[in-house]
């Protein structure tokens, strides 16, 4: 495992310094879902600090086995507003708000548990109806909205674009998605942060580090196909 941790790592590196960029200016998110606790200690032992979950159950499952390591833990599938309070005891960062509705209950639970917690705004940059996350034209009033809460910090945009076998098809979703960014950041919003772009996975993660993506979310590449 380590051997493929590492060669993700180097394309990691050789996307960003191809475009002009520091190799650390984009995170690996190694995403664990369906992988068991004892996968995730080996991939820790090799280096994994940064592990991305789809499902709560699972994850606090895993929070509770690796509480002890030294690991970030981030929030990547489709949240229900009945599992925010597990969310925001177990998350760093959640990727995947869609309305002002989950954002003012993670707000709730985080103030009672005195956290700030950090979230990304989820658009459906394609406008599929399969994709959760909302639409391009309502991305700026929602984090206008969210910026009135007390215990909610918006640290930027992820998205999930079509899937096509070719990386250069996906490539206007992700530059669409960074231009967003770049709108949002002008407004200048007190406590709207965009600086991270989740965007990229094991099939296009090369072509979204040229478009600005900062967190890339891989699992295939180092686990394997899941059965």
């Amino acid at each position: 495992m380590k051997s493929k941790i590492n060669a993700v790592r180097e394309r990691i590196t050789r996307a960003a310094e191809g475009c002009g960029r520091a190799a650390d200016s984009v995170q690996l998110v190694t995403v664990s879902k369906t992988m068991p606790i004892p996968v995730l200690e080996t991939a820790i032992d090799a280096g994994v600090r940064l592990f991305g979950e789809n499902y709560i159950q699972e994850a606090r499952e895993k929070h509770t086995a690796l509480g002890a390591r030294d690991v970030q833990w981030h929030f990547i599938g489709h949240l229900q507003r009945n599992k925010a309070k597990y969310a925001v005891r177990i998350f760093d960062l959640i990727h995947s708000v869609d309305s002002l509705r989950l954002a003012e209950e993670l707000d709730k639970q985080a103030g009672k548990s005195g956290k700030v917690q950090q979230i990304l705004i989820q658009v459906n940059i394609s406008r599929e109806a399969s994709k959760s996350g909302i639409r391009e034209d309502e991305v700026l009033q929602l984090a206008r909205d969210i910026s009135g809460l007390e215990h909610i910090a918006v640290k930027g945009l992820m998205t999930m674009p079509p899937f096509f076998n070719a990386p250069e098809k996906v490539r206007p979703f992700f530059r669409q998605l960074k231009q967003l960014r770049d709108r949002i950041r002008s407004e200048n919003i007190g406590g709207v942060d965009m600086d991270e772009l989740s965007m990229g996975m094991t099939g296009d993660f090369e072509t979204a580090i040229e478009e600005g993506a900062t967190l890339v979310r891989i699992g295939t590449a180092i686990f394997g196909e899941r059965h």
